[in-house]
């Protein structure tokens, strides 16, 4: 082993474990894996940045434009109208509910697909008074699975293309997907179906008429103001403004001491921190009816929460939400955006702290006070998904124009006259011209720490290829196909994908797995092809933990899941997929 090929291992190394840490922004760690091998010579300084050229970057940042394009568009706004509106059973639902969301996947950003499906399964759960946790991992694993059918779904089949491409000299077309992710998808939908779903560990209370989470998971900080009157009043009796026994306090905080679960005997006192716990009407009754206020809210009219414009509406944070890893303080979220913090719910655990001091983390759930109709786009914006069903950019008019845009670029692509970057470039560019979407939407629909990532993690990957690690590790794993037949190493390759994805972002597993694949493969005497679309389907199954994809992420407060529920659920469905494509893989790709 060489210098270069040690110093190779030791960054990915390093990377791997930053990525497990979650400490640092997973772009921020590619960035730094691509100074590291930058440093050391290994990737000269002038291509450095080569990768962000690269055809699947440009074609991940084209398909995320694109995507928010056909979320706005109404079109598909009416399919899930028409999914609001079906009375069905719990095997009918789940089944509905993974099979839209795989259906679009397929031809769009899967996390986009599950945000428009999130406030209306949420709904559905409520109406069908069950557990929210029933339905969402479900629609979560569904959007992963839609992303095998085509090309587009998914980021790594864009960049397994793209190495197909390099090791064949023709990229994997639109479809090329379609038989092995057909079937691993139709697989998993049924099993969650019939199943499945039977195994997700399952915490709220259900439905009824009561909020979509337990009262018990909102917590909500007031102020006992000066001149307020309230110093020395029981506690009990600011209680008695909401209906009886919907609040309880979780804790008062006064200066150092914190008093948990206080007696309703215990008197209040002058700029005492009151956590309050409760659901949305409880604390509005309590604010309106007493002299309390809202941390950070001290001159907020009590009247404001009779006025029609003005009300509550629970968001999701996502992982590219700029209040990530901020404060809510830090964040402005009042001063700026004129957005007001009620409560906060984590995991469907209440939070005991000053919440404004609360560092905000992905799959976070806020429930927040403004203009309702300025709300949907100021969540947008900083990068909260909605949780309420509120026709949220499905109440304009249909147009299918997105719709033909994209038809059309699909069309160019697969039968050859454009390469597909180019053909998904030039449906942002008709977009933009045809007024479907605003310049400044353009570059609000790329998910940009994702661009990043590729574009830092293309070189590091090549880091791979130039200083001769890949052929070190595909002769430790060639050297397996003596006691393991062929079929044996693309299994392999598959579930170690997997186990990748589930703790790294699902775009590197692709670009380091993809990379070594192909070593594999020459050495081994075997059709790249097979063992290509092993590592496609590996990477884009990450069932095991809330951090191995955004989707799961997204639902981990929603469905009040703790990371150790998505293996339940997560490990079946990972040996279901083995059990099916590899067999359909030999099938389609012969070794």
């Amino acid at each position: 082993m060489t210098f270069e090929q040690a110093y190779v291992f030791a960054v990915l190394a390093a990377t791997l474990g930053l990525f497990i840490w979650g400490r640092f922004r997973h772009d921020v760690v590619a960035l730094m894996a691509l100074l590291a091998v930058v440093a050391a010579g290994v990737v000269p300084a002038e291509t450095a940045f080569e990768g962000f050229g690269h055809p699947a970057v440009i074609t991940v940042a084209a398909v995320l434009v694109i995507s928010r394009a056909l979320q706005s568009s109404g079109m598909v706004g009416w399919v899930t109208r028409w999914l609001d509106g079906i009375e069905a059973g719990p095997h009918l639902q789940v089944a509905l509910v993974s099979g839209l969301v795989a259906v679009l996947s397929s031809f769009m950003n899967n996390v986009g697909a599950l945000a428009l499906l999130l406030p209306v399964v949420m709904q559905a759960a409520k109406r069908y008074d069950r557990a929210p946790g029933e339905l969402l991992m479900p629609l979560a694993f569904g959007s992963m699975l839609g992303g095998l059918i085509t090309l587009i779904g998914t980021p790594p089949n864009i960049i397994v293309a793209e190495f197909r491409a390099e090791a064949a000299g023709a990229p994997f077309s639109m479809f090329d997907f379609a038989p092995v992710g057909l079937a691993v998808a139709a697989a998993g939908t049924l099993f969650m179906a019939f199943h499945g779903w039977r195994l997700i560990p399952t915490r709220e209370t259900k439905g009824g008429d009561a909020d979509i989470f337990d009262v018990e998971n909102y917590i909500t900080e007031v102020l006992v103001p000066r001149k307020s009157g309230l110093s020395g009043t029981p506690i009990g009796d600011v209680l008695a403004a909401a209906p009886e026994g919907e609040a309880a306090v979780a804790a008062i905080i006064r200066g150092k001491l914190k008093i948990g679960r206080p007696k309703p005997s215990e008197p209040l006192r002058i700029n005492d921190h009151v956590l309050l716990e409760g659901g949305t009407e409880a604390i509005e009754a309590i604010l309106h009816k007493t002299p309390l206020t809202l941390v950070g809210n001290r001159n907020l009219d009590p009247s404001v929460y009779e006025s029609a414009d003005v009300g509550v509406m629970e968001a999701v944070v996502t992982p590219a939400s700029s209040l990530v890893r901020r404060s809510i303080a830090q964040a402005g979220l009042e001063r700026r955006h004129g957005l007001h913090l009620l409560a906060m719910a984590r995991q469907g655990r209440p939070l005991r702290e000053h919440l404004r001091r609360v560092q905000v983390r992905p799959g976070d759930v806020l429930l927040l006070q403004g203009d309702l109709e300025a709300m949907p786009e100021t969540l947008s914006g900083l990068g909260c998904l909605p949780l309420e069903h509120r026709h949220i950019a499905l109440h304009r008019d249909p147009t299918p124009v997105p719709l033909m845009i994209f038809a059309v670029a699909i069309a160019l692509g697969v039968f050859g006259v454009l390469s597909i970057p180019v053909a998904f470039t030039g449906a942002v560019v008709a977009l933009v011209l045809s007024g479907q979407m605003r310049a400044r939407e353009l570059y609000r629909g790329v998910d940009w720490p994702v661009v990043v990532l590729l574009g830092a993690m293309v070189p590091v990957g090549m880091a791979m290829k130039e200083s001769g690690a890949d052929q070190l590790l595909a002769g430790a794993i060639g050297g397996m196909a003596e006691f393991l037949p062929a079929w044996g190493i693309l299994a392999l390759l598959l579930v170690a994908a997997m186990l990748l994805s589930a703790v790294i972002n699902n775009a590197a597993t692709a670009i380091l797995m993809a990379q070594l694949s192909v070593e594999v493969a020459a050495k081994i005497g075997v059709n790249p092809d097979s063992l290509l679309m092993a590592v496609a389907v590996g990477s884009s199954c990450a069932f095991l933990t809330p951090i191995g994809h955004q989707s799961n992420i997204l639902v981990m407060g929603p469905g009040g899941y703790k990371f150790g529920d998505y293996w339940r659920l997560g490990l079946p469905l990972e040996i279901l997929v083995v059990v099916v494509a590899v067999p359909m893989i030999l099938l389609v790709w012969p070794l």
